[in-house]
């Protein structure tokens, strides 16, 4: 079977994180994504560390496989070209400020007008509508703002961001989506569509559990550390060499839990619900670690896994790199070098789906401007 968006094709005029994620996920999909690029330096991440042999690890790992053109879109010449690309093009990514493309003369009622077709997707830090539209954004300014940075980190100490850039890679995420449904949108209607993606939406989105206590008491919650808010016990938790985190989320596991461990709270009043464990939550801490200090974190994970309750150790990156299951996924694949080229690694595709084929490492990640020859003769050639 040919992958789901064989056939596809995509200009990603995006860079950096957002966007990047977006066209790397619909390339794992089968689409054919065509990087346009600033001429002389291309995307931002091409300068970003870690460097081996001069190339930067960071922009191979999103852009492995895709097709890079250079192209000034204020010069007539490379203008001319981009309109080429449109007209053979199923979807166009942008992360410009919201007016860029009005003001090159591709915004979305432009190209509508003369490429029905054509797909639309927009990704930005506040979206192309409401009064702080035009203002400049990145990841850590849309976690800030959005609330994350207010229920991350510990109790008591300083607003914290969350390690992994989720303020680009959701709203890659959302604008995936949105990109995928037009395209199904399309077949039934012929024309295509405008999604306009804002980073700071998508990090209202994400927090169910905020939203649910802050709407319902008005009063906004505050940092727990690794605890869940309202489920108990659901943290990290101590063993004699480190950490390991124990998921019991509803009364059946905590009472496998408490068995496991040997504790005697079956009939405990402070423990008999979940709203009771919350109450009583530091106290239940104290109770747990006095138990697993004794022991190793795998002699804890292994009983704990055979009474049935979820947990796993805390692992840096270089461990779950190592991890069995993450191996046996598929997720960790080699980035093929280009002749005399460094090697990297990258994340494999998490959509496991029948028919797409299980790659066993990634392309090259194109050197700038690298594909031009390759893109031109494509045009000429008139192929899908």
């Amino acid at each position: 079977m040919p992958a789901p968006l064989s056939g596809i094709t995509i200009l990603d005029l995006t860079h950096v994180l957002a966007g990047p994620f977006c066209s790397s996920t619909l390339q794992d999909l089968g689409a054919r994504v065509i990087k346009v690029e600033r001429p002389g330096t291309g995307d931002d991440t091409r300068a970003f560390p870690p460097f081996r042999d001069g190339e930067s690890a960071y922009f191979a790992a999103l852009n492995a496989g895709k097709h890079s053109i250079a192209l000034d879109l204020k010069a007539e010449g490379d203008r001319a070209l981009f309109d080429r690309l449109l007209s053979r093009a199923d979807i166009l990514l942008e992360n410009f400020r919201p007016g860029v493309m009005e003001r090159l003369g591709y915004g979305w009622e432009a190209l509508q007008a003369r490429h029905p077709r054509l797909i639309y997707g927009a990704v930005s830090g506040f979206g192309h509508s409401g009064p702080d539209a035009g203002k400049p954004a990145y990841d850590m300014v849309v976690q800030a703002r959005g609330g994350v940075m207010s229920i991350t980190g510990e109790e008591g100490g300083p607003p914290v961001r969350v390690g992994a850039s989720i303020g680009d890679i959701v709203a890659g995420m959302y604008l995936a989506q949105g990109v995928l449904a037009a395209l199904y949108a399309r077949e039934r209607s012929g024309r295509g569509a405008k999604i306009d993606i804002a980073m700071l939406d998508a990090q209202i989105a994400i927090q169910e559990h905020s939203l649910a206590i802050t709407g319902t008491t008005g009063v906004p919650p505050g940092p727990t550390g690794a605890r869940h808010p309202t489920i108990t016990p659901f943290s990290t938790y101590r063993a004699a060499d480190g950490f390991f985190v124990i998921a019991a989320g509803n009364d059946a596991i905590f009472a496998r839990l408490s068995a496991a461990l040997d504790l005697p709270l079956a009939g405990d009043a402070r423990f008999a619900s979940n709203a009771a464990r919350c109450e009583n939550v530091h106290l239940l801490k104290r109770l747990i670690e006095a138990v697993t200090l004794q022991q190793p974190a795998d002699h804890w994970i292994a009983r704990l896994e055979a009474a049935g309750v979820p947990t796993g150790r805390v692992q840096d990156m270089a461990q779950a790199m190592r991890d069995r299951q993450v191996l046996a996924r598929n997720m960790i694949l080699p980035v093929a070098p280009r002749p005399g080229g460094p090697e990297f690694v990258a994340a494999g595709n998490p959509i496991k789906m029948t028919g797409l084929a299980e790659a066993a490492g990634r392309p090259p990640a194109p050197e700038l401007d690298g594909d031009r020859a390759a893109i031109l003769a494509w045009l000429d050639a008139g192929e899908p």
